[in-house]
């Protein structure tokens, strides 16, 4: 039997841990082992903004003994991702450097978005029932140190998704100073959170009521360990989380790490973590919370074998990234109708022209959100959208995009209607690949945008070819199109400066 040994490595902001894993398509995802350190580089980060050299020191030598692990196991291929701890830290990129000379491991730093759509992923890919699951409104909590991701799916699509600065490490280290000296710390506590996920739930949830709510994160599982008498093996209702938080509150960690065999690291972050889901489950009226076993490795493999093609998952993780999108437009009140008129005839030009643009799957994808987001910025002023819509997109959270395909998004927006300099003149502020990416959609969407100006779709049953140096657009019209012909010269003339190639519109019959 052919299968892949993999290994999966999270420098975490608490610990760094790796598991590997045998793949196959026929055996799936299978963990044969798991090493783990505590170490807490958030700590450092949070409280004073980058991380010292002798927990640098230690990292390298943590890593060195998962790279000998690895080569014990003849891993072939592995990915190692770093979060918030490294991600936020002011000497990151010295940390990063100091990695790959001392160990030969080179640290990817995902972003928060990045991060979560993975532990989406892996909660996914652990779930048989999964598509089931997210039928009725269900809430996903992803704990991390140093933020909490919240998730509302809703009729299988993913409807909304906010990062709140409230991961369990955070909070402590911004509130370690009074922990000792005010006698309503917990109070102090639940009224910091519960502040955070009012605001949430006001914005985000309003009159919606959550069936269900599934929690990932090392801390709900230590909060688990607390309670070994109640018998919890993968739900935790109202009642136990009372007795769990009332547990928790009560001991110190020192104990609890003694006496329940939690790492003190862990142990030590246990109360803010579970005033967070205390806050959610009572505000969100579920019955339970579901605890699958699960980590950021986990969901890592998952992505991969997703990836490589070696495990395929069922649920389709695209549709999710676009059906955030479409709810972001959907909260600037952008046209739908006009957005999929546009989406038809921008994927048509985009697949026609694949051998002589040259991008892939995941091009098309981010020409798609740039296609459902291009008209956020009239929200906020109808002369100025393109660099409001820049800005919009800048400020707002895409699941499953990077902060890198992010900006991509948002520049192709943006010079939809803004001219597009010169890459000199842009003083070297995105690299040179990101640029051709930029000007080759961003002239596809100028030409599908011009074909609905009118935002009447008067173009119906559209079909692109190309010919010689012509990309020939056919189409029905069910209306007279002049405004059309008469906007689409200037937009023809930047996407034949791209491609070389002159798109011309041509009429079946014309009423």
């Amino acid at each position: 039997m052919a299968y892949t040994v993999y290994a999966a490595i999270d420098v975490g902001s608490n610990d760094v841990s790796m598991k590997i894993y045998q793949i196959s398509a026929s055996s799936g995802i299978k963990q044969i082992d798991y090493v783990s350190q505590y170490l807490a580089l958030g700590r450092d980060t949070y409280r004073c903004g980058k991380i010292g050299y002798d927990l640098v020191e230690e990292l390298c030598l943590v890593l060195l003994r998962f790279k000998n692990k690895m080569k014990e196991y003849k891993v072939k291929e592995y990915w190692a991702y770093a979060s918030s701890a490294i991600r936020e830290a002011a000497n990151r990129e010295v940390i990063l450097d100091q990695i790959k000379l001392r160990t030969g491991i080179d640290v990817k730093v995902v972003s928060n978005s990045e991060r979560h759509y993975l532990m989406y992923k892996g909660i996914a890919s652990h779930t048989a029932d999964f598509n089931n699951v997210i039928q009725k409104n269900t809430a996903i909590l992803d704990m991390g140190a140093g933020s909490v991701q919240i998730s509302i799916f809703d009729k299988q699509a993913l409807a909304v998704t906010q990062n709140l600065r409230i991961g369990a490490l955070r909070i402590k280290g911004l509130l370690e100073r009074e922990e000792d000296r005010i006698i309503g710390f917990q109070d102090m506590l639940m009224e910091y959170i519960g502040n955070e996920l009012d605001t949430f739930e006001n914005f985000h949830m309003k009159d919606k009521s959550i069936k269900n709510i599934i929690a990932v994160g090392d801390e709900i599982q230590a909060m688990i360990k607390v309670v070994p008498e109640l018998g919890i093996t993968d739900s935790i209702d109202s009642e136990q989380m009372e007795f769990i938080y009332q547990r928790i509150s009560t001991m110190q960690p020192q104990q609890m790490s003694m006496q329940y065999g939690i790492p003190l690291e862990l142990a030590s972050i246990l109360l803010p973590a579970v005033v967070v889901y205390k806050i959610f489950l009572d505000g969100a009226k579920a019955e339970w919370i579901w605890t699958p076993k699960i980590d950021f490795c986990d969901s890592m493999a998952a992505d991969y074998a997703d990836t490589k093609k070696k495990v395929p998952l069922s649920h389709d993780f695209q549709e999710d990234i676009l059906s955030m999108a479409r709810n972001i437009a959907k909260r600037y009140h952008c046209n739908r109708t006009h957005i999929n008129d546009v989406l038809v005839i921008a994927m048509e030009i985009f697949d026609r022209m694949r051998k002589i643009h040259g991008l892939d799957k995941r091009e098309r994808l981010l020409l798609q959100i740039a296609v459902i987001l291009h008209d956020c910025g009239k929200y906020i002023n109808m002369n100025a959208g393109g660099s409001d819509a820049y800005n919009i997109i800048m400020a707002t959270e895409i699941i499953g995009l990077s902060h890198k395909e992010r900006e991509l998004v948002a520049n192709i927006v943006k010079y939809n209607t803004v001219w597009l300099p010169s890459y000199a003149m842009l003083n070297q502020s995105m690299s040179r690949d990101d640029y051709i990416v930029i000007s080759k959609l961003t002239a596809i969407l100028r030409v599908a945008n011009a074909l609905d100006r009118s935002h009447k779709q008067k173009i119906k049953n559209i079909k692109a070819s190309l010919k010689d140096k012509t990309l020939l657009i056919m189409t029905d019209a069910i209306a007279d199109i002049s405004l059309e012909r008469a906007l689409f010269t200037a937009k023809a003339d930047f996407f034949e400066e791209v491609y070389g190639i002159r798109p011309v519109i041509k009429q079946r019959r014309t009423f």
